[in-house]
């Protein structure tokens, strides 16, 4: 098993598909980004200046590698139409070496 960890899995979220596929395409085109896979949420239920809200939203999942994240999450904040959005980063702890091989062909180099 890989010890620490080099690889993330950012998410995000928004109601906006086609907002979401332009930052998507961004992440893409910047090399921030190896995949992105985006999936229609039924509903989200949270809470927003003390109401229970309810939205339709869309997730996406950004594979990348740890070093890149903090230019992931201003790409995202800049292009992004909540005020708070959510851009939560998940360790992914080990894997396929030949996908991590590719994760790191395909993005930016620092």
């Amino acid at each position: 098993m890989n010890s620490g960890y080099s690889y993330i899995q950012v998410v995000t979220t928004m109601d906006d598909l086609d907002t979401l596929k332009k930052l998507s395409m961004l992440l893409l085109k910047e090399k921030l980004a190896a995949c992105v896979q985006i999936s229609e949420l039924e509903e989200s239920v949270y809470i927003w200046e003390e109401k229970i809200e309810r939205a339709k939203e869309y997730i996406c999942v950004i594979k990348t590698r740890k070093e890149l994240y903090k230019k992931i999450e201003e790409v995202i904040k800049k292009n992004h139409p909540y005020s708070v959005p959510e851009i939560v980063a998940i360790p992914v702890i080990d894997g396929n070496k030949d996908y991590f091989n590719w994760i790191d062909e395909v993005t930016l180099k620092e």
